[in-house]
């Protein structure tokens, strides 16, 4: 059996910065008020007209991340996209990117797990290079979230939360077993489904035809909600139950980990567990601050930024972890 390793990293966020004030000129907040609930300053979110799309950010961090892997672009021989935000509601944004990169015909699978959308996918990726099946796997992760937003009042409690913007890995095969992943650990609990939840459009629920036909401006179907408390307790434990649980996989221990890049949800969940975990600051990398929660893309986009600024070298443990709506969690444990 083959080893799968990250081979290049990239990412792209749109250039329009959207601060804490200037969401208080479209709702009743402030920049304290964000802070502390969720350490965010600043996000990204795409300027209309600017071209950028889910897919399209995606493929900008893909050709980032495909340049840096030192491989031609047709040397990809599959393609996961993780993503809440596609572009259409089908086809998915996997065969966008392949269309966009004029790869061969390639297969390209999206993944629909939300926060730990990239964590599903890169252990998709991971298995299919472990048994042979292909040799270098693009992995992306990509949100458009500003264009669905509630920016009023009413939708503040999710709607200062998420960005927009995209990060992409190239996963390759590996001859080596003591470096690259080293297993990935997936989990779900579908009857908290609804805490949290974009309802509509949906064929089970309301379609997009009653939504018009009825037309009524009080309509929060479409919009994301959130129980926040109730999201927030659960991600604490089952945050931790996974970060345990890789590390006994490979009997690790807490101490063994060089650095931990959780999906940027809320600084408040990372602080928690930073300190369940009495790991130092140097230990755990966020970035939730300037760029918001962009869901799928949070842990491409930090992992790149991490490795960029130097903060993963060579033999370097470094560990994963998502929760998000479904309820669905994950973890990656990676030997650099």
């Amino acid at each position: 059996m083959y080893s799968s390793k990250i081979s290049g990293l990239g990412f792209y966020v749109p250039d329009n910065i959207v601060t804490n004030h200037d969401l208080s000129k479209l709702m009743d907040t402030d920049d304290a008020w964000i802070q502390e609930r969720t350490g965010i300053k600043e996000r990204r979110w795409i300027k209309e007209g600017s071209g950028d799309t889910t897919a399209t950010m995606g493929v900008k961090a893909a050709k980032i991340a495909i340049e840096r892997a030192g491989i031609d672009k047709d040397e990809i021989d599959f393609i996961v996209f993780a993503t809440l935000s596609p572009d259409y509601y089908f086809p998915g944004p996997g065969v966008m990117v392949q269309k966009e990169l004029e790869i061969k015909t390639v297969g390209a699978l999206d993944v629909r797990n939300q926060c730990s959308g990239f964590v599903y996918a890169l252990s998709l990726a991971d298995n299919y290079i472990k048994t042979g099946m292909y040799k270098n796997i693009l992995v992306i992760g990509s949100e458009l979230h500003s264009r669905g937003l509630d920016k009023t009042t009413r939708g503040r409690g999710v709607s200062v939360i998420f960005g927009d913007g995209a990060g992409a890995v190239v996963l390759s095969r590996s001859e080596s077993p003591k470096h690259g992943i080293l297993s990935s650990h997936l989990h779900a609990q579908g009857e908290f489904a609804e805490e949290l939840i974009v309802k509509a459009p949906g064929m089970g629920t309301r379609w997009v035809t009653e939504i018009l036909q009825e037309n009524d401006p009080n309509d929060e179907s479409y919009f994301p909600y959130m129980n926040g408390q109730f999201v927030f307790k659960n991600a604490v434990v089952r945050f931790s139950e996974v970060i345990n649980e890789g590390l006994q996989a490979n009997g690790l221990s807490v101490e063994d980990i060089d650095l931990l890049i959780p999906h940027q949800a809320n600084l408040r969940i990372s602080q928690f567990i930073q300190h369940k975990f009495r790991l130092s600051d140097d230990k755990v990398y966020n970035n939730i601050q300037k760029y918001g929660n962009t869901t799928a893309a949070s842990i491409p986009i930090a992992l790149t930024e991490a490795w960029e600024v130097g903060k993963i070298k060579e033999g370097d443990l470094v560990v994963l972890a998502a929760f998000g709506s479904g309820f669905t969690w994950g973890s990656v444990i990676i030997r650099w």
